[in-house]
């Protein structure tokens, strides 16, 4: 049976980790692997979680299990971070799933069931794994266009173009904020934009919320889509813990339904259960608990608040002053729109044998689109891309 198996092709991000790991150079940078870095290049965990592990050991009686959706405590905490007064609890569905990518399949897994002749459509780019997993599980689907490499921008009238061929009841995937691989959001009007055309054309948003609290602040980064929660009657929602609680290794993630109303959010409730029975039954507890215990204690959650705006002033700051060396060593403004995007990653208008270069010449790692994870800079390898950068000829 083994023996028939195909050669998988390889992840191209997981390639890249282990090409890091094997270069013996000691100026070589990673700017591939998607996780948040401090100035010292350590991924921390942070303050407030330490403190919650410390006092759940002190209190925790049992390993258990909890029920098939998690606890109901993180379904209700993260889900009002999420949502704020945009949808009552009543309208919500929600599982507790292993990471935000759980959270993507099982929703996807859910598509399947409620309707199984929807199309998906993703954006062109987005993160890989979207378009992986959908192929994995036959769900038919499209792209449709989200970036303008002219401007650094979201191309709103290619977008708008595109999704007019929506048919009522396909899905729209869609990046909360803090957009991977281009850090380019859409803005508040755009969103207004983008309820509307799914409203008039009977669509369903599936918002992956990755990076809550790293691009404007964890209310301002979830305008958009509690604006489509308030518009909508359905909406799925995929959220991680993984970068703005740092709970990488803990796989911390929620998928909450949207219901136009309690009695379909039950029905909606019961078939999420079901799905988490048949993949993996009940989903870890640890990482969840953790968040639940830093978001319903204030003093834990003042000092969560105060690390997140930490991390995100930083990547701000990293942004900016990355696009003044550039446009110092390169005499050219062309740069200056990596200070205007989000989050931790942008798209380098690089060509694949420019990033070959970098990583051959100058020990820099990243992926072979051009997607660099700016959070993995320091101050002091700040002038190091940027020389590189301008040495590969960009």
């Amino acid at each position: 049976m083994l023996g028939r198996l195909a050669e998988q092709p390889a992840d191209k991000i997981l390639s890249l980790m282990q090409d890091f790991a094997a270069d013996p150079r000691g100026d070589k940078l990673d700017l591939g692997v998607g996780v948040y870095r401090d100035d010292a290049g350590i991924t921390p965990v942070m303050g407030a979680i330490k403190q919650a592990e410390l006092a759940l050991w002190e209190v925790q009686k049992s390993k258990s299990y909890t029920g098939l959706a998690g606890d109901p405590a993180f379904a209700a905490a993260l889900g009002d971070l999420v949502l704020g007064d945009a949808a009552g609890r009543d309208r919500r569905a929600a599982i507790a799933t292993p990471g935000g990518t759980g959270a993507v399949r099982q929703g996807l897994e859910l598509v399947g069931l409620a309707a199984p002749e929807a199309t998906v459509w993703v954006p062109e780019p987005s993160w890989p794994n979207h378009l992986s997993i959908l192929a994995h599980l036959g769900r038919p689907h499209r792209t449709y266009r989200y970036y303008d490499p002219a401007t650094g921008a979201v191309d709103a009238d290619g977008m708008a173009a595109d999704l007019a061929g929506l048919a009522k009841g396909d899905v729209v995937l869609l990046h909360g904020c803090c957009h991977n691989p281009t850090g380019a959001d859409p803005d508040m009007a755009l969103w207004e934009k983008i309820a509307d055309l799914l409203s008039e054309r009977g669509a369903i948003p599936m918002v992956d919320l990755a990076y809550q609290g790293f691009g404007d602040g964890l209310d301002a980064d979830v305008a958009g889509l509690r604006h489509l929660a308030r518009q909508l009657p359905e909406m799925l929602i995929a959220t991680s813990c993984s970068k703005n609680f740092g709970l990488y290794r803990e796989r911390v993630g929620l998928l909450v339904a949207l219901a136009p109303d309690a009695a379909t959010a039950r029905r909606a409730q019961g078939t999420l259960e079901h799905l988490n029975r048949q993949n993996y039954s009940f989903p870890p507890d640890h990482g969840a608990r953790l968040v639940t215990m830093v978001l319903t204690d204030r003093p834990l959650r003042n000092a969560w608040q105060q690390e997140l705006a930490h991390m995100r002033d930083r990547i701000r700051d990293l942004r900016g002053t990355l696009a003044e060396e550039l446009r110092r060593q390169t005499n050219s403004d062309r740069f200056d729109v990596l200070a205007a995007q989000k989050g931790m990653f942008s798209r380098l208008p690089a060509t694949p044998d420019q990033v070959a270069t970098m990583r051959r010449g100058h020990g820099i790692y990243m992926v072979g689109d051009g997607r660099v994870n700016l959070a993995g800079l320091t101050t002091k390898t700040v002038p190091q891309l940027a020389r590189a950068m301008v040495a590969a000829g960009f």
